[in-house]
C-alpha cells in the first residue's frame, strides 16, 4: 500500500472525485481525502503496474489543477480494505 500526498492547488477543483474515479477504473482500493492545510492524501493498494498509473496520474492531476508536487510512500495497511475505493471526509 502507498500513501500520496499531493501539493498545488488541488482542491475546488474536482480533485478528490477524478482521483477516485482514475483509481477505481484501475481497479485500485483505498480512499482520497482534503487536507486543512491544501493538500490531497490518498492511500491505494493493487497492482504494480495500477498504482504506477495512479502516480502518473496524481502528477498531472484533472483539469483545472496544478499539481506542483506528489509525495509517495510505502505505508502498512492499519486495516483491511474492502475493495473499494472511497472519498473521505477532510482532515
Amino acid at each position: 500500500m502507498i500513501r500520496l500526498t499531493i501539493e498545488g492547488r488541488v482542491q475546488g477543483v474536482g480533485y478528490r472525485a477524478s482521483f477516485a474515479e482514475q483509481a477505481r477504473a484501475l481497479g485500485l482500493a483505498g480512499w482520497v481525502r482534503n487536507r486543512r492545510h491544501g493538500s490531497v492524501e490518498a492511500e491505494v493498494e493493487g497492482g504494480a503496474h495500477a498504482i504506477e498509473a495512479i502516480v502518473a496520474w496524481a502528477k498531472r492531476g484533472p483539469p483545472g489543477s496544478r499539481v506542483t508536487n506528489v509525495t509517495v510512500e510505502d505505508v502498512v495497511a492499519q486495516a483491511t480494505l474492502d475493495g473499494g475505493f472511497k472519498i473521505l471526509p477532510t482532515l
